[in-house]
């Protein structure tokens, strides 16, 4: 039996890059957290403390906030895919670079009724991320979002379920659902307009969710997954985790209080952790594009 270096790549976790456009009075602000990560024949880093061919992962961080000037945040995306190829084409001997981004949204200060034009408040919906790969097999693109909590006081059921000796959960159809969706969703391309279609998607999960008559967050999942597909057409997968943020009907009863699903305890572990992955049939491989970091996004 031998042990090999079976797998490496290295990088400059979590750099908090904040870009303020300062060009006139009124200014913007993009607010990141930029994971990098190469891929290349660096075996001899790790065998033979061979630092030669290793780009330090300080040049990695200067690089990120060079680039937030010389390029611009646009989008995560597309700041992402310039971060990816300057690394893989123009440092040598890189071979795949990983970005993965998340953005931290920020919105206008309302002073005497108008927006201000360089004071902000943190927006706390969710975190739209961001992950990009590019190597030598090709250029991907998977945009995304975290910890969008979601909650209906009705319209989800869930009944009719395998029951065996140990099941004590009774069935219901009328009951709270709520969950923190996580949400990646994969391009086909990388000709997309990234700003107009993230709001689209996050629009599109949040109308399946409220409009659904939900049978269960695995039906909901799917339906979320599909309406995303159909609305853009350059995204060909999707994959969901949705933690199922239980609330439990409080017994009133105790007390002579008659309440039906008015009352509840929240419940925030254990819980229920429902995945999906929802896809054309005709979508292109996916390559590198899943293949992760351990970074932030």
């Amino acid at each position: 039996m031998a042990i090999i270096l079976s797998g490496n790549q290295y990088g400059k976790g979590e750099n908090r890059v904040v870009r303020i456009y300062r060009d006139t009075p009124r200014h913007e602000i993009r607010d990141l957290n930029v994971t990098t990560a190469l891929r290349g024949p660096f075996d001899p880093a790790y065998l033979e403390g061979d630092q030669s061919m290793v780009l330090p992962t300080d040049t990695q961080k200067n690089t990120a906030y060079i680039y937030a000037k010389t390029v611009g945040i646009d989008s995560p995306e597309a700041y992402g895919l310039a971060l990816a190829r300057h690394f893989v084409h123009d440092v040598e001997p890189v071979e795949g670079a990983r970005i993965e981004i998340e953005e931290y949204a920020w919105e206008r200060a309302i002073v005497d009724g108008s927006e201000h034009d360089h004071t902000f408040l943190r927006k706390g919906q969710e975190v739209r991320t961001a992950a990009i790969t590019v190597d030598a097999t090709g250029e991907y693109v998977i945009g995304g979002l975290k910890d969008l909590v979601l909650l209906k006081s009705t319209g989800s059921e869930f009944h009719d379920f395998l029951v065996d000796e140990y099941t004590t959960l009774q069935p219901t159809d009328d009951r709270v659902m709520a969950t923190s969706l996580i949400a990646k969703w994969r391009f086909g391309t990388v000709d997309v307009d990234w700003e107009a279609v993230y709001p689209i998607v996050k629009r599109e999960l949040v109308k399946q969710f409220a409009t659904l008559q939900s049978l269960a967050l695995q039906q909901t999942l799917f339906h979320m997954g599909t309406a995303v597909l159909e609305a853009v057409p350059e995204i060909v997968e999707i994959r969901f985790q949705a933690p199922n943020k239980h609330h439990f009907d409080y017994n009133l009863g105790r007390w002579g209080i008659d309440s039906v699903n008015e009352v509840f305890h929240a419940d925030d572990r254990p819980y229920g952790l429902i995945e999906a992955t929802v896809s054309r049939d005709d979508a292109p491989d996916a390559g590198a594009a899943w293949t992760p970091s351990l970074g932030a996004a």
